[in-house]
């Protein structure tokens, strides 16, 4: 499997900015897929999850509402829209993809089966 992200870049808190990964390599329908994000000096930690059909949803506390994550079959393609920016969102973002739901989670990174490479994203105030 391989994960290619994009979309990061420098904004201004209030903004908003979209996030891809396209997935290549096997049949997307069988990977659940999420979004992760380290920021300076922390730990890698759970930002979101979309279900094998997209029909269910994870979020992070603190991106709950603000964030969307989605995926579209027909371009193998998970997104996360970001609106509402905030300076603490900055980070390097990164996708993942697993065929088990519950390694989506700040504690099991060692368990996801594909990163892709992250893609910066940084918030000015």
């Amino acid at each position: 499997v391989q994960l290619q992200a994009s979309g990061g870049g420098l904004v201004q808190a209030g903004d908003s900015l979209t996030l891809s990964c396209v997935f290549s390599g096997r049949t997307f329908s069988n990977y659940h897929m999420g979004w992760f994000r380290q920021a300076p000096g922390k730990e890698r930690e759970f930002v979101a999850r979309i279900a094998l059909s997209g029909s269910s949803h994870d979020y992070s506390g603190s991106v709950k509402g603000r964030f969307t994550i989605s995926r579209g079959s027909a371009q193998n393609t998970v997104y996360l829209q970001m609106d509402s920016l905030k300076p603490e969102d900055t980070a390097v973002y990164y996708c993942a993809a697993d065929r088990s739901s519950s390694d989506f989670r700040s504690s099991l990174t060692y368990k996801i089966e594909y990163w892709g490479k992250g893609t910066e994203v940084t918030v000015s105030s």
